[in-house]
């Protein structure tokens, strides 16, 4: 798990916020609300308020269009310059580096990373953030270049509410409108309401700001903000915020993908991922659907004694016609919690699908488990690169051998780069052991990938080998063998759900340090 980035801006300074006697003197009204306190690290203020509205509905007709001179408070408090105009930064986007403030992956409140939330699907949005500092004009940055919003359009822009009010004058809103401000009290209510005459009704809007009270926030919240936050915050709380808003109601549930892929053919990652789909399901009693994405080649039906007469090529063929009804008569029950998307395993068709088709489908098997492992194939193509990046785990199997060493390292320099809100792939290092085969050891496969081995499988053939001609998992033709703890020690880490105690030293050299 990464330190937790230490910030030196005087922004995110705690020092730097009112203290509440303060912002009870400049909140509306009579001074806010009887007994009011500061609240500490609240996220997201889950305390809803007692009457909201879209923004922008009931909202008063917009003041004439005039340039903006709205007083406002700087961040620091010790360089107060309230009732002074406001003025354009003359700093454009463009003059800065994303990476340069790019935070790291941790939760702004508790510290620390948060894996386990389930990614819920953004839909095609259009998004408009107009910040008032570089800093958080590159986390938006940084987070419209994640995966999860790889469906959106995004623009940010330096100006923060001013400009918002100057550029909507004239031209439609957005889906979503992010706004970052320093000010507080009836300056803000006032310009936020100048913004919301010419707002659609339709448009959502989060507010960036300083201060951490709970008045304030119920304040917007009645006033028809979606959202405020207060830094510091990452990329991913931001993006999770966004999410939040836009959950179907009809589906509001996404399950976790996990795509298995080898470093090089023939090391065995259908194994890996079929036996670890099962331990899923059986050891964590949680539903899990097993997608074979080899078209051509796949083995889990074969793997599960299985031959369903219809399959993910089916689905493949007419995308937008499957629905849950149509879904549930292609998925093949092999468990009581685990369900297969068989693949059709022929040669007679190309089955040339673009990465479009893939998505579609795979977002509909989402909503019908928490779990959704993904069998990729041992080629690249555009749809296997598509599929691969937008997973939420990724999981490499190699065996120790230098041409799955450099594999797998174009892989970890190609996913880190892609993905850098996410955790590195997990590694699986397979066929360990062979006698008389020389090996590169797996500290090696350490140093060079940056992580250590999530498993290391030693070399068993006559166990594997019996569990496949027997259409078996490993754990059901030996269930007290190293390879079936060290599956459902992987399956327990995948899955974030604790599988069953082991006893002290059972592991030997199954699993990294």
């Amino acid at each position: 798990m990464a330190e937790p980035q230490t910030y030196d801006d005087d922004f995110l300074d705690e020092d730097a916020f009112l203290d509440p006697a303060e912002v009870e003197r400049r909140l509306l009204s009579d001074g806010g609300e009887e007994g009011f306190e500061e609240f500490g690290d609240l996220d997201g203020f889950s305390e809803p308020a007692e009457e909201t509205r879209p923004f922008g509905s009931r909202a008063a007709p917009a003041a004439p269009k005039t340039p903006v001179e709205a007083p406002r408070e700087e961040w620091d408090e010790a360089e107060d310059t309230a009732g002074t105009p406001y003025t354009e930064p003359e700093a454009e986007f463009d003059a800065f580096e994303p990476d340069v403030f790019a935070p790291e992956l941790i939760d702004p409140f508790s510290g620390e990373i948060d894996e386990d939330i389930p990614d819920q699907p953004i839909p095609r949005i259009t998004i408009h953030a107009f910040c008032e500092r570089p800093e958080s004009g590159a986390l938006v940055h940084n987070a419209a270049n994640d995966r999860r919003l790889s469906k959106t359009h995004v623009d940010v822009e330096l100006g923060g509410l001013p400009a918002a009010i100057e550029r909507f004058a004239t031209q439609s809103t957005p889906d979503l409108l992010i706004i970052e401000t320093g000010m507080r009290g009836q300056g803000l209510f006032d310009q936020l309401e100048e913004l919301a005459g010419s707002c659609d009704p339709g448009t959502k809007v989060i507010i960036i700001g300083a201060a951490n009270d709970i008045s304030l926030y119920r304040e917007l919240m009645k006033r028809g903000v979606s959202e405020y936050l207060v830094p510091p915050m990452s990329p991913l709380h931001l993006i999770r915020t966004i999410s939040g808003l836009y959950l179907d109601p009809e589906a509001p549930f996404a399950g976790k993908t996990i795509a298995f892929i080898g470093a090089k053919g023939g090391v065995g990652a259908s194994t890996v991922a079929h036996n670890t789909a099962w331990c899923i399901s059986e050891n964590s009693q949680a539903d899990c659907v097993l997608v074979d994405m080899d078209l051509s080649f796949g083995t889990a039906g074969l793997d599960f004694n299985q031959d369903p007469a219809q399959t993910l090529g089916d689905a493949l063929t007419d995308p937008d016609r499957l629905d849950d009804a149509l879904l549930d008569r292609l998925l093949v029950r092999c468990t009581e919690r685990l369900s297969l998307f068989s693949a059709p395993a022929t040669l007679d068709k190309d089955w040339d699908f673009g990465p479009d088709a893939y998505e579609t489908v795979l977002d509909k098997v989402r909503r019908q488990a928490p779990f959704i492992t993904l069998d990729l194939p041992h080629t690249w193509s555009p749809w296997v690169k598509h599929t691969l990046l937008a997973a939420d785990q990724v999981v490499v199997t190699v065996t120790p051998e230098l041409a799955s060493l450099r594999n797998a390292k174009n892989l970890f320099d190609l996913i880190h780069a892609s993905r850098p809100n996410d955790e590195p792939p997990k590694v699986v290092v397979n066929m360990a052991g062979i006698a008389k085969r020389p090996e590169i050891p797996v500290k090696d496969f350490a140093e060079a990938l940056g992580v250590q081995p999530a498993l290391v499988l030693p070399f068993e053939p006559h166990l594997f080998g019996k569990a496949a001609n027997d259409g078996q998992m490993i754990a059901e033709v030996d269930p007290k063998s190293k390879a079936a703890e060290g599956f459902s020690h992987l399956a327990a880490l995948l899955s974030g759900r604790i599988a069953a105690p082991q006893k002290k030293g059972l592991f030997g050299g199954l699993f990294g340090k």
